[in-house]
């Protein structure tokens, strides 16, 4: 990025947003297809078409991300994209980013969940893990987990980190960001806030990051803090907000973030969840199996997962 705009707005951080970026062409949907642990990369066209890109010769995983493989994609595409096979009707799509080297979770980042939860707003960022074996494709099942008796949803925003970020100032945050993804960061309550009250374990079970349907370049949502999201159970829709409503805005969590740890490339920060989960109900509810969940962000697309009791339990 080479020039930024800082907007004034009501919320405790000011948003930047670019205004000219540092290649303008990189307009893409990165998806992967096929069965759950051999996937190939593939592309969401501008009209819909889905494409296999395995001819690329690489997966959409941290080496790629890593070497500017959003460019070298993009540069490809201009001659090769005509011939490539259009993927097969029906094809299972799995997470559009290969198993990262970590899933980091923002806690409480909306005010009105905040509220619900009967929480204080937070003064920092809630940091916590997800584990990257609980990562699925964005049609796959829920697994309802050995001994769940409150398995819940959350509809959030993730970023996904394109290049290695350490001590990242927040002015430059969009520089390491490759881009955006539907996330349903399913929890088990039980397991979160009771059991010794660990969040990570409560959040890392099999099945509990269905991510995707695909990866949108930064360069396809101009401002990722104005965008709806919602998610419904069983066609009642339960969560119903904007990203605006984000306490944390993106600049700030990927500045934050990078201050603790280093980001690898294809790392997924999900920024948290509006009010609507299942425990923040007058009349808290949780998934049982049968349930179907639906969820989606304006520009990122739409997921769907059916809950079921975990195979191996």
């Amino acid at each position: 990025m080479e020039v930024f705009q800082e907007l004034k707005c009501k919320y405790l951080h000011p948003i930047l947003v670019f205004k000219k970026y540092a290649n303008p062409n990189i307009r893409m949907k990165l998806i992967r297809f096929g069965k759950l642990g051999h996937e190939l990369p593939g592309i969401e066209t501008s009209s819909g078409k889905r494409l296999d890109c395995s001819s690329f010769g690489a997966d959409w995983n941290e080496a790629f991300l890593g070497s500017q493989g959003l460019d070298r994609l993009s540069q490809w595409l201009k001659t090769h994209e005509s011939t490539l096979p259009e993927i097969p009707l029906g094809s299972r799509l799995g997470s559009p980013i290969a198993r990262p080297s970590k899933i980091l979770c923002i806690g409480l980042n909306y005010r009105k969940h905040a509220e619900e939860a009967k929480m204080p707003v937070p003064e920092a960022p809630i940091l916590f893990m997800k584990a990257s074996s609980s990562l699925c494709g964005p049609f796959d099942p829920i697994y309802i987990p050995r001994n769940s008796t409150q398995t819940d949803w959350e509809v959030e925003l993730a970023v996904v980190i394109g290049k290695r970020a350490k001590y990242v100032p927040k002015e430059n945050a969009y520089d390491y960001i490759a881009g955006y993804c539907l996330h349903n960061d399913v929890s088990e309550r039980d397991f979160q806030l009771r059991q010794g009250g660990q969040w990570t374990k409560g959040k890392s079970a099999d099945h509990f990051a269905p991510l995707g349907p695909y990866l949108v370049t930064k360069e396809e949502i101009p401002d990722p803090h104005r965008l709806s999201i919602w998610l419904k159970v069983n066609g009642e829709l339960l969560q119903n907000s904007t990203t605006a409503d984000l306490i944390f805005d993106i600049p700030t969590l990927v500045s934050y973030v990078s201050n603790y740890m280093t980001l690898l490339p294809g790392d997924v920060i999900s920024t948290g969840t509006p009010s609507g989960v299942g425990m923040g109900l007058p009349e808290p509810r949780y998934l049982v199996a049968g349930d179907r969940v639906h969820l989606g962000i304006e520009g990122l697309g739409e997921s769907e997962q059916v809950a079921i009791f975990d195979p191996e339990a």
